[in-house]
């Protein structure tokens, strides 16, 4: 555009009052001066009138973060400009940038358009197209190289026309496979000037209705989806244009809005072609009665637009306004506020609610912004450094075996001081199953020994035999609880037996083992198939031990190597070396038990002086009861000499009464009952040397499998499978074979190094334009 009418087109946007006329003679007086020429790029310079400097700052901070690429990752400020198909949202977009759009063919309604206004030392205007995250890799790989720029606005629909060849849009282009009426790309337009404002404006395609000739199903749902990813943005301000040639409850576009902005905070309504309906008609009224926000109801209200005609799309934009403000000034929609009517108003008013919306939002984004940062630097500090080489897999792997060695051995040792076992610590019962509880290791196999011993106590033997006080303790069911699958809780109780039938049993054992011994006497084997018979549980119960302490190592090395290396080296690693060292420690806990229970099912031996004392204590025991009961038949009462007389005398008080006891009719008795049954008197013998040597034993057992077998082969040295001293004596091809990143891990690698690099640019925008408080 000539100065001349660049000026002229200023004035008529500034606040100053300039009649038709004036405007008119302007434009006369243009022409007779041969203005002409190429249309440059200072046409929107009108909007940096409209800017204060705090508006600026504002939004050169979102512009600022926009530039470092950040639009995918986080949800910036923007106006998007959308409506239904020809419902004249080019035509809003290009009033409002003053950007002459290409109007034939419909080329800006095919596919999103993203107009990036920013401020430069010089004037330029940069096309790219943005392709569709579906497209194959080769496809986005050459739309991405496309890229253009001019320096006057003549050259715009050539290169529209290239971008639409790359995008697919162009039948005749061959590199590209065609893909239909619209396309999910987005044509980004940068516009950079030293008086630029700072502003992005989106223009999406138009919602359609039906299928039509040219127009499938697909492309219907492919519109309804482009319209839904940018409305649905939280940070989107939607200009959400309608047409007055149709009646607003036929417009899709309103139940589009209302879905994603159902209190109206984030939308303003435009209303177009109003010079289209009939002066004084119900329409004409009903359009005015929504303009005025008495109908579809938004917070940020409505506004009215005339856009060129048809016939008018060779009018420039001096004439468009010109027109527009003269309809305004003549039609029935001048009782509407000014505030609410024109291009002018509309710049302003949306120059001030992006204002506000972006300083409302920026503390926000700002925290969005760190989270995301958070984020990405998690997850690329457990991706590790970069693994290429052998060397560089090795230097890894030490570096890796290092931290599981120390917190491996911190575990095992019960030490917990380092940050990874304080995280998320709930003030709630200890759970050995729980992610938090199994890092501290040391404490699970502590629980898991401790239940074992009390279990084991109550259920280890066959038959619970109710003696004396010295028997053992009564069955608690709930002390089977925490026993493994391998056990039916309901047959794990010991079998109930009173004394009479423990008797028989052992008789019956005594009968199958009789010897050379003599009447009265029984084999000393005896003892031992009593004691092999009411230990018989003691190697299941030692296995579903083993088993579960084994399976809770397992597992904390599992989480561990999750919570420290990314998953594909995870699952590598456990693969070709853990897991088989685990299964190796498992098969020597399963060979030490072996030569304990060889120990247990060979005749038992003993040295300790608690099976003597037992035995001495027990039958002590019986002796007493014998004797108790054989005092009790033959005691009586006598009265003593001197008292005899008591009938004939007088007396106070009655006289004392002696207690008469028989000794010899005592010894009697005493001696019948002992040769009464001497089987049954080597019976109960044989009983009292089986509990002795049961609970001996027992301790003992205990004593060996938490030791001998858990400590020994399950738990002590667990850190030391996965140490440094193992990844050095690794080979070059077993380092890359572990720890090799394949081609998707270092996708995911420049990925993230890029998602930082952007957010750690945002981030330093945010410091230095804003103030302090960076992290």
């Amino acid at each position: 555009m000539p100065p001349q009418l660049q000026n002229l087109g200023q004035a008529t946007m500034s606040n100053a009052v300039i009649t038709p006329a004036e405007v008119e003679q302007k434009v006369v007086e243009t022409a007779k001066q041969g203005g002409g020429g190429a249309v440059d790029l200072n046409t929107t310079s009108s909007l940096e009138d409209l800017q204060t400097d705090e508006q600026r700052r504002i939004l050169d901070t979102v512009a600022q973060v926009r530039k470092c690429g950040l639009e995918s990752i986080l949800s910036l400020p923007q106006l998007v400009v959308c409506g239904d198909q020809s419902a004249g949202k080019s035509s809003v977009l290009e009033a409002l940038t003053e950007i002459p759009f290409p109007r034939s063919d419909n080329l800006c309604t095919r596919f999103a358009t993203e107009i990036i206004l920013r401020r430069a030392p010089s004037d330029s205007l940069t096309i790219k197209v943005i392709p569709d995250e579906q497209r194959p890799v080769r496809e986005q790989i050459n739309i991405k190289a496309f890229e253009e720029s001019i320096t006057d606005f003549e050259g715009l629909p050539r290169i529209m026309g290239l971008a639409m060849k790359v995008m697919g849009m162009d039948q005749e282009s061959e590199s590209v496979t065609p893909l239909g009426a619209f396309a999910r790309d987005v044509l980004s337009i940068t516009i950079e000037g030293p008086s630029r404002p700072q502003l992005t404006l989106v223009d999406i395609p138009g919602l359609i209705a039906n299928a039509t000739k040219g127009v499938t199903e697909a492309d219907v749902k492919m519109v309804t989806e482009i319209t839904d990813h940018y409305i649905s943005q939280p940070r989107t301000i939607c200009l959400a244009v309608i047409s007055a040639t149709n009646d607003h409850a036929n417009q899709p576009i309103l139940t589009r809005v209302r879905k994603y902005d159902p209190e109206g905070d984030r939308t303003l309504g435009i209303i177009t072609k109003p010079d289209r309906l009939p002066a004084g008609s119900g329409s004409e009224k009903a359009f005015i009665s929504l303009a005025r926000n008495e109908d579809v109801f938004f917070k940020l209200g409505w506004h009215v637009l005339k856009n060129r005609k048809f016939e008018e799309q060779d009018c420039s934009l001096i004439e468009r306004n010109i027109a527009e403000s003269t309809f305004f000034r003549t039609s029935n929609f001048k009782v509407l506020p000014k505030e609410s009517i024109g291009i002018d108003a509309l710049r302003s008013r949306l120059s001030v609610l992006l204002f506000e919306h972006v300083k409302q939002e920026l503390p926000k984004l700002r925290q969005d912004l760190e989270n995301a940062l958070t984020d990405a630097n998690s997850q690329l500090d457990l991706m590790g450094s970069r693994r290429s080489t052998p060397a560089d897999c090795k230097a890894y792997l030490t570096q890796l075996s290092l931290g599981i060695y120390e917190v491996s051995k911190a575990a095992v040792d019960g030490h917990y001081e380092g940050e990874y076992f304080h995280k998320e610590i709930a003030n709630e019962a200890f759970k050995d199953e729980a992610p938090v509880s199994i890092s501290r290791i040391r404490a699970v196999v502590q629980n898991l020994n401790t239940d074992f011993s009390e279990t084991f106590r109550k259920v280890a033997h066959k038959y619970h035999i109710d003696l004396d006080k010295d028997g053992l303790s009564p069955y608690d069911p709930k002390c089977a609880e925490g026993l493994g699958g391998r056990f039916e809780k309901d047959k794990i109780a010991p079998i109930q037996w009173r004394k009479e039938l423990a008797l028989k049993w052992v008789a019956n054992v005594l009968a199958r083992t009789r010897g050379r011994e003599l009447v009265g006497n029984y084999n000393p084997l005896l003892v031992g198939e009593l004691f092999w018979e009411q230990s018989s549980k003691w190697e299941d119960l030692a296995i579903d031990h083993i088993e579960r302490v084994a399976d809770q190592c397992s597992k904390f090395l599992k989480t561990l190597l999750h919570d420290k290396c990314p998953k594909d080296v995870e699952s590598r690693l456990w693969d070709s070396k853990i897991h088989d060292a685990l299964k190796e420690r498992s098969r020597l806990a399963s060979e030490e038990l072996k030569k304990i229970m060889e120990d247990v099912k060979a005749y038992p031996i003993n040295y300790n002086h608690y099976y003597t004392d037992t035995i001495k204590r027990r039958r002590q025991s019986r002796q007493l009861a014998m004797i108790k009961d054989v005092a009790e038949k033959v005691n009586g009462t006598t009265i003593l000499p001197d008292q005899e007389n008591y009938e004939d005398q007088e007396y106070d008080e009655e006289p004392d009464a002696a207690q008469s006891f028989d000794v010899e009719q005592f010894v009697k008795i005493l001696a019948e009952r002992n040769d009464n049954d001497m089987e049954t008197f080597s019976c109960e013998e044989a009983l009292d040397c089986l509990f002795a040597i049961y609970k001996v034993s027992q301790k003992t057992f205990i004593a060996n499998i938490t030791t001998q077998v858990i400590e020994r082969h399950i738990v002590r040295g667990l850190e030391n499978i996965f140490s440094p001293v193992v990844v050095n004596a690794m080979s070059d091809v077993e380092v890359e074979t572990i720890a090799a990143e394949p081609l998707s891990a270092k996708r995911q690698r420049e990925f993230l190094e890029e998602r930082i690099k952007k957010l750690q640019n945002g981030h330093e925008i945010f410091r230095s334009v804003m103030g302090g408080g960076g992290k």
